[in-house]
C-alpha cells in the first residue's frame, strides 16, 4: 500500500497575519536524531533525549519559556524589578499512543520585592492572553500554575 501526504509550507510573508510565519527546517542525522534551524537559531532533537531534547521536551521548554518570559516582561513593564525568575514545569503524558501531554503544572518563582498578587496577575495574563505556545496547544490539557515570591 502506497502512502502519500500533502504538506503545505509557508514560504513567504502573508500580510493578513500580524507576524511573519515561523519556518523550521529539519534534517535526519541519525537514528531518531534531527538537526533543525529556524532563522539564525539551531537545535538538535533526539527521541532518546541524549543529543538534545526530545520533541515533547522541546514543547515543554517552549511552553515554560513562553510563560516565564511573559511573566518577566509583564513585571518589568509594571516597574516591578526582580532579582531572579525561575520556572519548573512538570508534564504528565498519556499512557497510550499517542503519548501526548495531558496535564501540566508550572511553578514560577520570583526573587525580589514583588507583590505576590502582581506575579499571579502576570501568570494569568500570560495564560489567558499572551502565551502563543499555550494558545497553540490543545485546550483540553489540564494546566495549573502556582507561584512563590522570595524576598
Amino acid at each position: 500500500m502506497a502512502f502519500s501526504a500533502v504538506f503545505l509550507f509557508a514560504t513567504s510573508y502573508n500580510p493578513v497575519v500580524a507576524k511573519p510565519p515561523t519556518v523550521v527546517d529539519l534534517e535526519w542525522t541519525s537514528n531518531l536524531v534531527l538537526t533543525g534551524t529556524s532563522d539564525k537559531t539551531s537545535i538538535t532533537l533526539d527521541s532518546s533525549a541524549i543529543a538534545g531534547p526530545s520533541p515533547v521536551q522541546a514543547l515543554a521548554f517552549a511552553l515554560a519559556g513562553c510563560m516565564t518570559m511573559d511573566v518577566g516582561y509583564i513585571l518589568t513593564r509594571g516597574r516591578l524589578p526582580f532579582r531572579a525568575l525561575r520556572s519548573h514545569l512538570v508534564a504528565d503524558r498519556a499512557q497510550e499512543e499517542p503519548h501526548r501531554i495531558v496535564r501540566m503544572h508550572l511553578q514560577i518563582t520570583v526573587e525580589g520585592d514583588v507583590p505576590a498578587d502582581a506575579v499571579a496577575r502576570a501568570i494569568a495574563l500570560s495564560y489567558e492572553k499572551y502565551c502563543s505556545v499555550w494558545h497553540s496547544m490543545r485546550q483540553d490539557i489540564v494546566f495549573t500554575t502556582s507561584h512563590d515570591v522570595q524576598p
